[in-house]
């Protein structure tokens, strides 16, 4: 029976965030249970109680709404650049009025029926709750956290590292990656000796957190050696006749001086990210910068796990640079990923020798009978 290779995940691994759950909205649930407890148990008239509790709610619905006419006055202006000439769409963009504007009708008609004359008129009330509703408008009250617009970004996938990480996968890997083990294969048949290990024929795509790129691997760490560029593909592209696609192969040397050989490079978009983050035009501070190195990662992550014409042709090596001077952290970083490549293919191979010692072979036995290109191949090794 085939076992599951065991995956060991990189300690760096650890700092990419994954996709909030539902938590605060279970949250939401519990306080408001807790709270209509605690009403019912502080014994209150209910008439009373159910007047003040429509008269908040209408309050808030008054803020929606002036709020929505302040948008209104503004987009007023750009009814031909924004909302095709049209009032109404300008109109429903600013006022969600399917369910604010009923809620506002029903709060209002039951507060009228609740009313006892309390000696104050129903005008009064609704001044004061919208001369508070403009007052937070004013102060700028209203305004969502941190956390609210960056999970608003992320399910709406608007943000800058959704639309890099799209443009990277369908502009440049979803071409160059179906044809990586090929471009081995050919690289290979001429030089036996060099791929010798084939689980990792694979492009190594570094994502530096940093988003610091070097243009030369060889100046990132010196134990990191360019070697040659493997076959190239050629191409039709978006109007350029026979565009070059091609990938470097570098020899990584390890502690004990050996070399092990792979493609690596760099995931180009990282560039853009901090270029944006020192032109002042862009107002992309250093921490938003790293929150969007991250969730490039996570996004590239989840578009190549999806793509059946990429499966087993890539593998992402997230990293974080230390503050110290480390001349070799890069390449250890390679040759741990490396290594876990083997370790997977080794773990598959175990797990699928028969069990019965009668008829198993010793596995220098089966060494010797079975070429390298026949061994058993990971299940899945693009993911860690």
């Amino acid at each position: 029976m085939s076992q599951e290779p065991q995956r060991l995940s990189h300690p760096t691994a650890l700092l990419i965030p994954k996709a909030r759950g539902g938590r605060a909205q279970h949250v939401v649930y519990l306080l408001l249970a807790l709270c209509a407890a605690a009403l019912y148990l502080a014994g209150e008239p209910l008439v009373p109680s159910a007047r003040s509790l429509i008269s908040h709610f209408m309050a808030l619905q008054i803020g929606v709404l002036l709020k929505g006419t302040c948008y209104l006055a503004e987009e007023i202006f750009h009814l031909q650049s924004r909302h095709h000439g049209s009032f109404w769409r300008a109109l429903s963009a600013c006022f969600p009025l399917r369910w604010h504007g009923l809620m506002l009708l029903v709060c209002g008609s039951a507060y009228v029926a609740l009313l006892d004359g309390d000696g104050q008129p129903l005008g009064l009330h609704l001044g004061l709750a919208s001369l508070c509703q403009l007052l937070i408008l004013a102060l700028g009250l209203h305004k969502p956290s941190a956390v609210e617009m960056s999970e608003m970004s992320e399910r709406s996938k608007q943000n800058v590292a959704h639309g890099l990480a799209w443009s990277y996968y369908v502009g440049y890997l979803k071409i160059v990656l179906p044809r990586v083990k090929k471009s081995m294969e050919e690289f290979s048949r001429a030089n036996p000796n060099m791929l010798a290990r084939r689980e990792t024929w694979k492009l190594h795509i570094l994502v530096p957190l940093s988003c610091d790129v070097y243009d030369d691997l060889e100046k990132a760490d010196s134990n990191i050696q360019y070697l040659m560029d493997l076959p190239e593909t050629t191409l039709t592209r978006a109007g350029t006749k026979k565009r070059v696609y091609k990938h470097s192969l570098y020899a990584i040397r390890d502690e004990d001086n050996k070399l092990w050989h792979c493609a690596v490079e760099y995931a180009t978009p990282l560039q853009s990210l901090y270029a944006m983050s020192q032109d002042e035009c862009a107002a992309f501070s250093r921490e938003d910068r790293l929150e969007q190195a991250k969730l490039f990662y996570r996004t590239l992550e989840e578009i190549l796990k999806g793509s059946k014409e990429c499966a087993g042709t890539y593998r992402l090596i997230v990293y974080e640079e230390s503050g110290e001077a480390e001349t070799h952290s890069l390449s250890r970083d390679i040759l741990w990923h490396l290594r876990q490549q083997c370790h997977e293919e080794y773990t598959v191979y175990e797990g699928n020798q028969p069990h019965n010692s009668s008829t198993t072979l010793h596995s220098t036995e089966l060494n010797l009978q079975i070429s390298e290109s026949d061994l058993p191949q990971p299940l899945r090794s693009d993911c860690f």
